[in-house]
């Protein structure tokens, strides 16, 4: 007969509840707990992050930088915390931010902000289906007072539908502050879609999520029209800049990024970059990100050219990415700790922190585009030694 875990109905956060769980892991799995169970915060500060919880899982955190972004919420040079387990990544961002910095900076724009909860609307046939989408766009001012209601910060901005067969599945796109904001949509979705029950009673049913936020997933219509923020982070890199630094030319890294933006047609991968997602969930893990966001957050496309005077640029455009500076796991203690180091913990920071993460994504990108070409004279490769140097855990 399976056991039961050890729960409290009074506090499921005290210490006496912790240790009985700690107890029963040891008593019924081979495992026997020495490092999860030791933690420097409370307890209670977990609820509403963790059920359940005996202990911490340590990861290391190391420090990158600084990285120069010229920005319009982030401005001047950051020290960037990433924890990670994966040797070789903070040193390959490390020479990534060099050339960033002797470029100039990065430049980064904000160019929207959405997040989503995507109602279903089911009709008996396809007639009713199409009368309601012009319902909705008559009534959109109504619905956004009512889903507006439910928070002091959230904002409806549009209300995307598409039509298929008796369905018609929708996008309800809300600004959220500073928080990433997926309760806080799900919340004033539902209350809107209880509200178009009430008034259009040719509605069969409906799903508060039938799909189409792709929440967790890359997708096309969240490369169209965005999830989170849309950021774009460019640099041009003088030609002796990137020659020096990364050992490459720029007609080099153009011709390199022309075969790997082949190979991602091909493949029908989510972008065609390097490894955005190396940096976004190291970023992520330290400063309380929901990790499993970047299943949206790495899908990006990149852009690259030699200039007319020789010189290298780079741009790439993040459509979906998801951070929050204020809310769920941003208030841990060492997350908090994490976000302080580079100004942005609490309220009025998330476009900030936005435009960092997409810095640091073009930093990344920028130094293992370069490493994974072979020296034709020496027949060695960047990427491979930097490896076996630093990135086998014998």
């Amino acid at each position: 007969m399976s056991k039961r875990i050890p729960r409290s109905a009074d506090n499921d956060y005290s210490d006496e509840i912790i240790a009985e769980r700690q107890a029963f892991i040891e008593a019924n799995t081979p495992a026997h707990l020495e490092h999860t169970r030791r933690y420097s915060f409370d307890p209670p500060e977990m609820a509403g992050n963790i059920e359940n919880f005996f202990g911490v899982a340590q990861v290391p955190i190391g420090l990158a930088g600084p990285l120069l972004v010229n920005g319009e919420h982030a401005r001047g040079e950051f020290y960037v915390p990433m924890a990670t387990v994966e040797g070789t990544m903070l040193a390959s961002y490390n020479r990534g931010m060099k050339v960033i910095r002797e470029a100039g900076g990065v430049t980064t724009t904000v160019i929207g902000e959405a997040m989503q909860r995507a109602p279903c609307f089911v009709f008996r046939d396809a007639r009713d289906a199409r009368d309601f989408e012009l319902w909705l766009v008559e009534h959109e001012p109504e619905i956004r007072a009512v889903a507006e209601s439910t928070t002091s910060v959230g904002k409806l901005l549009e209300i995307e539908h598409y039509n298929a067969h008796n369905f018609v599945f929708t996008r309800f796109d809300y600004s959220t502050g500073d928080a990433a904001g997926q309760n806080m949509t799900s919340r004033a979705t539902f209350v809107a879609c209880e509200w178009i029950r009430e008034q259009y009673p040719k509605l069969k049913n409906y799903l508060l999520s039938g799909n189409f936020d792709t929440e967790k997933r890359t997708s096309a219509v969240n490369s169209l029209k965005g999830r989170g923020r849309r950021v774009t982070a460019e640099i041009t890199i003088p030609r002796e800049v990137l020659e020096r630094n990364l050992r490459i030319t720029p007609e080099a890294m153009h011709y390199g990024q022309g075969i790997t933006t082949l190979a991602s047609f091909l493949t029908h991968s989510s972008n065609n970059a390097a490894h955005p997602a190396n940096g976004l969930a190291a970023l992520y893990l330290a400063t309380g990100q929901d990790i499993a966001n970047i299943g949206e957050s790495n899908q990006c496309t990149t852009y690259n050219r030699v200039t007319r005077e020789g010189d290298y640029f780079f741009s790439v455009t993040l459509p979906a990415l998801i951070v929050a500076t204020y809310g769920g796991g941003t208030n841990l203690p060492t997350q908090r700790e994490c976000l302080e180091i580079m100004g942005c913990h609490g309220k009025g920071k998330a476009l900030k922190l936005a435009e960092l993460a997409a810095g640091l994504v073009v930093a990344g990108e920028l130094s293992l585009g370069a490493a994974t070409r072979v020296d034709k004279e020496t027949r060695q490769n960047e990427w491979v030694n930097a490896h076996e140097r630093l990135g086998r855990n014998r």
